[in-house]
């Protein structure tokens, strides 16, 4: 029996609940999933792979009350062929409109882990303020090691106004800062959020950060999440402190989203891409 069957049979095990209950409390949250397979799912006869079976498993971790992600992370990638297979990800610069900028600044800091660290939660919190600038950007993210060895999280942050200082940087929840590289003139800062101590293979992380403009504000048009590998969950929620913005598009696909004072993206299995919005005043 794997890993996620294993996990999956214990915690059904331990609520005490029988499948049809399961199903039962499933149907209740709109998610609908057959006997069989919650049966071939405990037994490892079969994994959730469709998107929503992997929505099914968000439900099942609350509804078996572990803790998020505990499931999740064991499912590792997608299978192709008959056979687990991991796509080869695209180099930490491939979203940047400069790469060559990106790995100038990364050159110098150990990003060897980065393919290790399976992405199972990305929030990000954004603050815009009265004046229409960007205060404050916080991160939470919850990572799980695919191997021996993961200490670090680096941090890549671009702005277009390279007339303006970079944001500082904060270590907030089970990491420091390690080196820091300020590009001011391309308007690059990088930096290493170093864990409390290497992460054992399918051990979870959760850590939070945060980058403060302090002066000299930039006015705010968009915020945006460039993703190079895949994420099992994405929040965004964009807070404006004055008045909302006239008009709002959604980045992942273009849509039109109606301005408010507050503007959130949920999002499960992100793929490799960009999310975000953009508005005007």
């Amino acid at each position: 029996m794997d890993e996620f069957a294993q996990a999956l049979r214990t915690a059904i095990t331990n609520r005490g609940l029988g499948l049809e209950r399961l199903r039962e409390h499933l149907s209740q949250h709109g998610v609908s999933v057959s006997l069989a397979t919650l049966s071939y799912w405990q037994t490892g006869r079969s994994r959730p792979e469709r998107k929503k079976s992997l929505q099914a498993v968000v439900h099942l971790e609350h509804i078996l009350q572990v803790p998020p992600g505990h499931l999740f992370e064991l499912l590792g990638p997608p299978r192709s062929r008959g056979r687990w297979l991991r796509r080869a990800p695209e180099p930490m610069s491939a979203f940047w409109p400069e790469p060559s900028q990106v790995e100038h600044a990364l050159h110098d800091l150990d990003t060897q882990w980065d393919d290790q660290l399976i992405r199972v939660s990305q929030q990000d919190f954004v603050t815009i303020g009265e004046d229409r600038t960007e205060r404050s950007f916080r991160s939470r993210q919850v990572l799980s090691a695919s191997m021996n060895g993961p200490d670090r999280w680096i941090v890549i942050m671009h702005s277009d106004e390279y007339d303006r200082p970079l944001p500082v940087v904060r270590a907030l929840k089970n990491c420091e800062i390690g080196r820091l590289v300020r590009d001011e003139p391309q308007g690059f800062l990088v930096a290493e959020l170093l864990f409390d101590r290497a992460l054992r293979k399918g051990e979870s992380i959760v850590i939070e950060h945060e980058l403060v403009n302090e002066e000299l504000c930039p006015l705010a048009f968009s915020y945006e999440r460039r993703f190079r590998l895949p994420t099992r969950e994405y929040v965004l929620e964009v807070t404006f402190e004055g008045s909302p913005p006239a008009s709002v598009v959604q980045l992942a696909d273009n849509s039109s989203v109606e301005p408010g004072r507050t503007l959130l993206d949920v999002a499960l299995n992100v793929q490799p891409g960009v999310r975000g919005f953009r508005w005007d005043w």
